[in-house]
């Protein structure tokens, strides 16, 4: 050690260590050493340090303040750091650390993370909301705390979201082709967490994750990904069926004796013949095929119910029925979420409404007892393009109509 280290260290020895990194955390920050640190409850060996440093007797208190540019000064006329405080901070802990820089690149490596995320996302309104989850909540990085593995799984979760909505995929093979992995969309893999909570926010529903099955699977149907060919179900009434194929005899069958008929995925994927129908009505609750079965059994006219966010098999019925030539008339609850429903299925299929306009609205609230209170709408309003009125009478009334309430209307355009 030279000479001049030693005074150095005799100056700003352990006593005084603690004013060093002081200075050190502000050099690396990027501010100035000017000013005046404080330490509070100093000891007397750290008082009588800045005494020798400083040439005069502290001030009394428990707290010890010191200037930062007295000391300076004070290196620099001593000889002990001819560059003064900041020569004196690198020679005794080492050279400092750009934590400006360290930030600005993190954000920048960050920013890289999300860049194929981002390009999925853009100009997806559905997908907007879910994207500013993602950042308030911290869940990628909670995930994933690293940006280089932040990177990776994001560009899987990316990839995913781009074959999204599907026409009805096994979800291992969406993962198998998205991911190189066949379970990386499994229930608790990184990937399976952050694609479910898309997926939800895609069917309209809250983008955390509930735990029980039924919720993963239906969010999952909502978009086309199907978890197994036999829990995927459909539900129709009256559909004619054939002569010719298994599936065609079981709907004729069920047509005949005016019952119900719940089909499974891969009944529906097992049959590649077009299912013919002149005039397919859809409803969205199983109540009101319930209801047309009790109340008109085989007379009843086509009816479909997609249950709420379709199904995969709901999904597969539907493209059957299209091929066959059908048209479709559309009905479900008159709330907000009805109304994304809606807004869902006429994306894939070209349907008329079916009591299921402004004008219906209008009349369903006022048939509505008057003993009886309709709750009040909630959730954010969607628009209605097959009849913007709609969504006009529905924010003026601001009361939901549930499919219930409109069966007697439904039942007896079924049986006409």
């Amino acid at each position: 050690m030279t000479e001049t280290d030693a005074r150095l260290h005799r100056l700003l020895g352990e006593p005084v260590a603690w004013l060093v990194w002081r200075a050190r955390d502000r050099l690396e920050a990027g501010r100035p050493l000017a000013g005046t640190v404080t330490l509070t409850a100093a000891t007397q060996e750290q008082r009588r340090a800045v005494e020798r440093l400083t040439g005069r007797a502290a001030r009394s208190g428990a707290s010890l303040s010191v200037s930062l540019t007295e000391v300076d000064r004070i290196l620099r006329d001593s000889g002990a750091a001819p560059g003064g405080l900041a020569e004196a901070v690198t020679r005794l802990t080492g050279p400092l650390r750009d934590r400006n820089r360290e930030r600005a690149d993190l954000a920048a490596s960050w920013d890289a993370a999300f860049a194929s995320l981002d390009a999925a996302v853009d100009g997806r309104d559905e997908l907007a909301q879910w994207r500013g989850w993602l950042d308030a909540t911290g869940v990628v990085r909670r995930l994933a705390p690293e940006p280089g593995h932040a990177r990776l799984l994001l560009a899987q979760v990316a990839a995913v979201l781009r074959q999204l909505p599907s026409r009805g995929v096994p979800v291992g093979r969406l993962a198998a082709e998205c991911c190189g992995d066949a379970h990386a969309l499994d229930d608790g893999r990184p990937v399976g967490t952050l694609v479910l909570s898309a997926v939800r926010a895609l069917a309209g529903l809250p983008f955390a994750a509930e735990g029980a099955a039924d919720s993963r699977r239906a969010a999952w149907a909502a978009v086309g990904v199907h978890l197994d060919e036999l829990s995927s179900l459909a539900l129709c009434l009256g559909l004619p069926g054939d002569t010719g194929t298994a599936l065609g005899r079981t709907l004729a069958s069920f047509r005949e004796a005016g019952q119900p008929t719940v089909l499974t995925l891969r009944q529906l994927r097992c049959h590649n013949e077009p299912l013919r129908a002149a005039l397919v009505r859809i409803c969205e609750n199983p109540v009101v095929i319930a209801a047309a079965a009790d109340e008109l059994g085989a007379r009843c006219r086509p009816l479909v119910c997609v249950g709420g966010q379709p199904s995969a098999a709901a999904w597969r019925l539907l493209e059957l029925l299209t091929a066959g030539g059908a048209e479709f008339g559309y009905h479900g609850d008159f709330d907000w979420g009805g109304v994304r429903i809606a807004r869902t299925v006429r994306q894939r299929v070209n349907w008329r409404p079916w009591w299921y306009d402004h004008q219906a609205y209008e009349v369903a609230v006022s048939a509505a007892h008057p003993l009886t209170p309709l709750a009040v709408l909630v959730g954010k309003p969607a628009a209605t393009p097959w009849d913007p009125e709609l969504a006009s009478a529905m924010r003026h009334r601001n009361v939901r109509i549930e499919e219930e309430l409109t069966l007697d209307a439904l039942l007896q355009d079924l049986s006409s």
